[in-house]
């Protein structure tokens, strides 16, 4: 069996210099190589799965991300499955909108322990969303607008992949309030979330029932692929928190992106250093088949 190690930077630092690549190639034993995109992305082409962190200190390397995929595997995936929260954006919503009542840092703490599996998750997210009620509705635009920023890369891998045939879906375990717009800024095909209950212009401190966990985010990868006629394999999965673990595991790629401790440590790839475009290097595009 033959592997495909994809090593990524992260595009501001393009660190991954011709220097860099000689000793990765040397420490990987690769017999080829092929750069996707300079300073940033480059493949190596393997006969032995490597041992992600062995090759880094041997080849004494930092700040570059490993991704190792099996060449039998179909790299170009068919479906792009997305968390949002801490992923496509760099916020989480529900810490934002806490804000607002001054409670950020009450909520962000249960958020925090409940990414990292710690707590399960729709006894989290209820907790959470009862400190919101008396919330009014259109401060959730305010909060869009002033505090809630694009996870650098985003964009281009939405339209990247849309531009190859591929089908993206951001599925959330926040709010379709936030989903619903950032669908449509990034270019996401469809959203699915969590809806918060609202009445008379003010939030109940209620969410829609059945809440959208781990679990649902497996079904909708299921769903999704299985309307489309392709299978889980065929899709790319990238999250950040416990709940994503299950559509990380279930698809051909899952890409745990700067994820907890608990998420990172079970997951086949992991981005820490690289942005979203990590995704499509992991893929095989190169620099110019991104669409800016």
């Amino acid at each position: 069996m033959s592997f495909i190690v994809t090593a990524i930077a992260n595009p501001d630092a393009a660190n991954l210099d011709h220097a860099t690549v000689m000793r990765l190639s040397a420490a990987l034993d690769a017999r080829e190589c092929r750069v996707l995109a300079k300073g940033i992305a480059a493949d190596f082409a393997t006969d032995t799965a490597p041992d992600v962190s062995a090759v880094l200190t041997q080849s004494d390397v930092t700040a570059i991300d490993l991704a190792v995929q099996r060449t039998d595997q179909t790299r170009r995936k068919r479906v792009l499955l997305a968390d949002m929260d801490s992923t496509m954006i760099q916020q989480e919503c529900i810490d934002e909108l806490a804000a607002e009542v001054g409670l950020k840092d009450k909520v962000s703490d249960i958020t925090a322990r409940a990414m990292n599996g710690e707590i399960e998750f729709e006894a989290a997210l209820r907790e959470r969303v009862a400190l919101l009620k008396g919330l009014p509705v259109t401060v959730i635009d305010k909060v869009i607008a002033d505090r809630i920023s694009l996870m650098p890369g985003g964009p281009e891998v939405v339209r990247t992949m849309r531009k190859h045939g591929a089908w993206c879906a951001l599925v959330s375990g926040g709010f379709t309030d936030f989903t619903g717009r950032i669908a449509e800024i990034v270019g996401f095909q469809e959203h699915r979330a969590n809806t918060l209950l609202a009445a008379n212009g003010v939030l109940t401190g209620l969410v829609g029932e059945p809440i959208l966990g781990k679990q649902a985010k497996v079904d909708a990868l299921n769903d999704i692929t299985t309307r489309l006629a392709v299978s889980p394999q065929d899709a790319i999965t990238v999250g950040d928190g416990a709940n994503d673990l299950g559509m990380l595991q279930a698809s051909g790629t899952g890409v745990a992106l700067h994820a907890k401790p608990s998420v990172a440590a079970q997951s086949d790839i992991r981005i820490d250093h690289g942005d979203l475009t990590a995704l499509l290097y992991i893929q095989g595009y190169t620099a110019d088949e991104i669409v800016r």
